[in-house]
């Protein structure tokens, strides 16, 4: 699990994406060209001053449709103005507005409480201006991805479309994933927070924050200690540990129920397998097509991490090599998008279908008019206690008989570690069998095409209230090599409402659903099988869950006299979705 320290932290890094991707042009030539705004503020309802930078091509006299950016990134002039010119060079004016008390705004640096208002009077102040023709569309990744979504909450007339890339949901999928605080991004909020620009000292500094990470694991101190570990007081960690459900403070920040019903506008969503954050596209999409069927939602989704999506894949992912196919340019294809949306221009010829994805291992585009089109049936496996070596069989058949694997985890050892879940590398020639259990299938007769979010239902019984698990999928191919497909980490106490914590009963048989998996679609060929891994979560990479019921940041190793006691019973279930080939296909 240790590379996803340097991962994580490296994507937010760089987050604005279009700014790498164009090519260099002189300053004196960007001045002779383009009416160029560096030092715009814009005033808010409630007085706060934003910071905004306006290109537009000097020859243009006539009001045009606006693409904006809106940003907690400040990375320097010169780079911004390279992202602006494409957008000047395409017919429409562009516009990066900086978060509130970023660049030359004076007020208080807030991550994420206030770009729903903030976002929505920017666009309001760019539909009031002579040179713009009352259109406006968004795009960006991460952060520059939130926003967007965070506009539409209370979505301005103006705003026509949006473009997110790996959009990230406050509270969802970070800091928190599945209700769990997760380490890895513990240092953003001094990389943003710090100063005006970016604390770049900071988010070189590595090692800083490894030694925090297993420092807090060794000593055993409590989640909400773990900044004096640091040195640092971590205050926006300090105020998000206080919400550990997914609760008003965290809804006020996106649109939430019935906020989707108001969003009209056509979305493209780009995201991919490997992408920490999907969890949140798909909660955006999945929330839009609820509450208003009739919006017109596309997705591109292929082999991409969190960068890669942003830029349109890399070869080598993770030590995977990627299909050719899948290569595209996100730059490009957005551009399409707006000129179709904003200026009645075609459909950007990689939109076959509302949802288009690229099949791993088949090296082919496919499309489907929903994310559940996707598939059309599932397999659907049992766990079993039945072992083979370190593997324990999936069965298609529950077994008649009620049994379990029994398992103990002890939280006051920091020795071991539990839940190798995270990707990296995708392809490896061994996994981990020492602790939590492995369960194999038979042998596929035929190629399999999985497609879509893995889900499933846990059933067991423990002697406390509470406790983190991972459930990781992979392929286990003909060579012997281990294809990590998806996976998922989660706190049973939140497995069925994660606006609402709901304590387990103590030796009592529970059931823990779960489906926030990663989307994947990957072809898998005659002779592999299928491999879940279920497992307690226990490293230092997350919170650690002790059981107690406490607020579980405030839990220490005080709290582990007790090793965890856990029966997994035989009537736990994973379902797999599947596109069979001989239905037809898009």
């Amino acid at each position: 699990m240790k590379p996803i320290l340097n991962f994580v932290f490296f994507i937010f890094m760089l987050s604005n994406v279009f700014s790498q991707q164009t090519s260099t042009t002189r300053s004196e030539d960007i001045k002779s060209a383009y009416d160029i705004q560096d030092s715009v503020m814009i005033k808010t309802r409630d007085g706060a001053l934003i910071s905004a930078i306006v290109v537009r091509k000097k020859e243009s006299s006539a009001p045009l449709p606006v693409i904006l950016q809106h940003t907690i990134y400040v990375e320097g002039k010169a780079r911004a103005l390279k992202s602006l010119k494409k957008a000047a060079d395409r017919g429409y004016v562009g516009i990066i507005s900086y978060s509130r008390g970023k660049r030359f705004s004076p007020d208080a640096i807030t991550p994420y409480e206030n770009e729903a208002n903030d976002v929505y009077d920017v666009i309001d102040w760019i539909s009031k201006q002579k040179w713009c023709n009352g259109s406006v569309g968004m795009y960006g990744g991460s952060y520059n991805g939130y926003t967007q979504w965070a506009a539409c909450k209370k979505k301005h007339p103006a705003l026509k479309t949006i473009v997110p890339y790996v959009a990230s949901i406050p509270g969802k999928g970070l800091p928190m994933e599945n209700n769990i605080f997760i380490n890895p991004n513990y240092e953003w909020a001094f990389y943003v927070g710090n100063n005006k620009y970016l604390d770049t000292v900071v988010g070189a500094d590595r090692e800083r924050f490894r030694k925090m990470t297993f420092k807090w694991y060794e000593t055993g101190v409590s989640y909400k200690k773990i900044d004096s570990i640091d040195g640092t007081p971590n205050k926006f960690l300090q105020k998000w540990l206080q919400h550990p459900s997914f609760d008003a403070y965290w809804q006020k920040m996106i649109p939430y129920g019935k906020d989707f019903e108001q969003i009209d506008i056509p979305v493209l969503i780009f995201d991919g397998y490997y992408n920490d954050s999907q969890n949140s596209s798909l909660y955006y999409a999945k929330e839009l097509r609820k509450y208003n069927p009739k919006t017109p939602i596309y997705m591109i989704l292929g082999p991409y991490d969190h960068f890669g999506a942003q830029v349109g894949g890399q070869a080598d992912l993770r030590d995977y090599k990627v299909d050719p196919t899948a290569i595209i340019s996100t730059s490009k294809i957005t551009y399409q998008w707006f000129d179709y949306i904003l200026k009645n221009g075609p459909k950007p010829e990689m939109l076959k279908d509302k949802i288009n994805y690229e099949v791993m291992g088949a090296n082919e585009w496919r499309s489907a008019p929903s994310l559940d089109k996707m598939s059309n049936g599932f397999l659907q496996f049992y766990l079993t206690d039945s072992k083979s070596g370190d593997f324990y069989a999936l069965k298609d058949k529950k077994t008649t008989e009620k049994k379990y694997l029994y398992q103990e985890v002890d939280f006051a050892d920091r020795q071991t570690q539990n839940n190798e879940y995270y990707p990296d590398p995708i392809i490896r020639k061994e996994i981990d069998t020492s602790n939590g259990f492995v369960f194999i299938s038979d042998v596929l007769k035929e190629p399999v095409l999985i497609n879509g979010s893995f889900s499933g239902e846990i059933k067991a019984s423990i002697n406390k209230k509470d406790m983190d698990i991972g459930v990781t999928l992979y392929e286990l191919m003909p060579n012997g090599e281990y294809f990590h497909l998806s996976y998922h980490i989660g706190r049973a106490s939140y497995a069925k409402d994660s606006t609402k914590r709901e304590l387990l009963k103590p030796n009592s048989i529970e059931s823990i659903p779960f489906s926030n998996t990663h989307l994947v679609s990957k072809q898998l060929s005659k002779g592999s099988r299928l491999v879940v891994v279920l497992n307690v979560n226990k490293n230092p990479f997350s919170e650690l869950n002790y059981g107690t019921g406490k607020l579980v940041a405030e839990e220490s190793i005080k709290d582990a006299k007790v090793p965890l006691q856990v029966k997994w019973y035989t009537d736990s279930f994973v379902k797999i979705p599947i596109f069979e080939i001989a239905s037809p296909v898009r």
